[in-house]
């Protein structure tokens, strides 16, 4: 019986780890998509920017 308690521990060890490990980046998106980004005049004050046509 002991063997089979320690093949299920491991089984179950094996899949927590697959879990836990999944397949996560922390890295940046890139995309090709242009509006996968916001635009460089979001977040911004309205009237506030710098003037880009005077």
């Amino acid at each position: 019986m002991t063997s089979l308690k320690k093949t299920v521990f491991v089984l179950l060890l094996a899949g927590f780890g697959a879990l836990a490990g999944g397949c996560s980046t922390n890295g940046p998106k890139k995309s090709a998509i242009p509006w996968s980004q916001p635009a460089s005049w979001e977040g911004q004050i309205p009237g506030m920017g710098q003037p880009s046509g005077r």
